[in-house]
């Protein structure tokens, strides 16, 4: 019983996302601003129908989401020492991003459904003295975002919402990314559009949008983008701004842009098999999977689930036993980091000795998968008997 399948593997480019990168390398025309003015650019075309997409007026194409999100913490006045607040159930570029600021990240609590939890957020919220949440939907988890506002709006805090993992998702109807002040969104090759590296930053706010621009390094070219605030806006701000070179490339935004409109589509299909395992994972015993809120509407790339009642000696051996059979799982439990699994224990530049028993608990525990797009359902039911096969014999039951 073998899954003859690389979990890692990534669909194509649509062919007509290769076919305006090939136009574009055969023109050169790699960098999204002309010298002297051109025809609109594919990052400014890519801007325009993101904007659209999520229902905002701005949209600025960056090279990654990492900075989108140092970008949105300076464009919310973010300074040297200032604490910011991070769900402990996060990637390592969010706290990277918040010491790019020179900013000091205090995490909140993690619940069992892998959200931020509410009662920890109003306590830090009162204790930190912080004006900013960077709240990351963290592998497509997306909590109550009414309740979340509401603390945030009583203690005067600002949202940005670190979306990487909710492009497509919403919240009683209403996109991710549109809640807070800033949303930012990843295109980099495992996430729900695939540009290999980049980042898109959303916002309703004039100024923020200036700034992120001047930030995003637009030298005094700034009339090339259209989804973009009056001159007016950037007089106050162009000459105060530095130029952070952070721009997304017209190579990536041709690949990317016409998978805005492949999203719905993608949704379904990853869903299905989502909930396919989610089903048959939650039949075996000792396995757990996160509950989902009702007002969720999620894209679910990933699946999570816990594995209880291991130390970390069986655990090692389960996931060599399901790795042997062609099931590779990622573990937030090792207490070395490997890929993409690393905690806030391992982010010494930003943990400042900060310990949250009950986050730390869970990832103990818990399990990642990607889903490819291109797996099959009748693949899903072989995974689930690797796992189920592989803990079986580790509890020798």
């Amino acid at each position: 019983m073998k899954l003859n399948r690389d979990l890692a593997s990534v669909d194509p480019i649509p062919a007509s996302g290769m076919a305006r990168a090939q136009a574009i390398m055969q023109s050169g025309a790699l960098f999204r601003y002309g010298e002297f003015g051109s025809e609109l650019a594919e990052s400014t075309l890519f801007e325009v129908d993101f904007a659209a997409y999520v229902g905002r007026r701005y949209a600025v194409a960056l090279n990654s989401c990492g900075c989108s999100l140092f970008i949105a913490l300076k464009c919310l006045g973010v300074e040297t020492g200032d604490k910011v607040l991070v769900n402990a159930f996060t990637l390592a570029p969010v706290p990277g991003a918040v010491a790019h600021a020179a900013a000091q990240a205090v995490f909140v609590e993690s619940t069992e459904d892998l959200l931020i939890d509410l009662d920890d957020l109003r306590s830090k919220a009162q204790s930190s003295g912080a004006k900013i949440l960077l709240l990351s939907h963290m592998r497509g988890h997306t909590a109550d975002l009414d309740a979340v506002m509401a603390i945030c709006d009583e203690f005067g805090i600002q949202v940005i919402e670190d979306c990487a993992h909710t492009m497509g998702g919403k919240w009683n109807g209403q996109f991710t990314g549109t809640f807070g002040a800033i949303g930012c969104f990843s295109s980099q090759t495992y996430k729900h559009m695939n540009s290999g590296e980049g980042g898109i930053l959303v916002t309703d706010d004039d100024d923020i949008a200036a700034k992120a621009i001047l930030y995003s390094g637009s030298y005094m070219l700034y009339r090339q983008h259209v989804a973009r605030p009056s001159d007016e806006v950037f007089e106050r701000y162009k000459y105060q701004i530095p130029n952070c070179s952070m721009r997304m490339s017209n190579l990536a935004a041709a690949t990317a842009r016409p998978q805005i409109d492949l999203l719905p589509e993608r949704t379904v299909i990853w869903n299905e098999r989502h909930d396919r395992l989610a089903q048959k994972l939650s039949q075996i015993q000792d396995i757990v999977l996160p509950k989902r809120l009702a007002g969720e509407s999620y894209v679910a790339s990933s699946i999570q689930f816990r594995v209880m009642g291991l130390n970390d000696e069986k655990f090692k051996h389960f996931l060599a036993l399901t790795a042997e059979c062609g099931v590779k799982l990622k573990w937030f439990g090792n207490v070395e980091p490997v890929g993409f699994t690393s905690t806030y224990l391992d982010w010494k530049y930003s943990n400042g000795g900060q310990m949250l028993p009950h986050t730390t608990k869970i990832m103990k525990q818990l399990c990642d998968m990607r889903i490819p797009l291109s797996l099959t359902l009748e693949e899903c039911d072989l995974i689930v008997q690797i796992i189920a096969k592989s803990l079986a014999t580790v509890k020798g039951t």
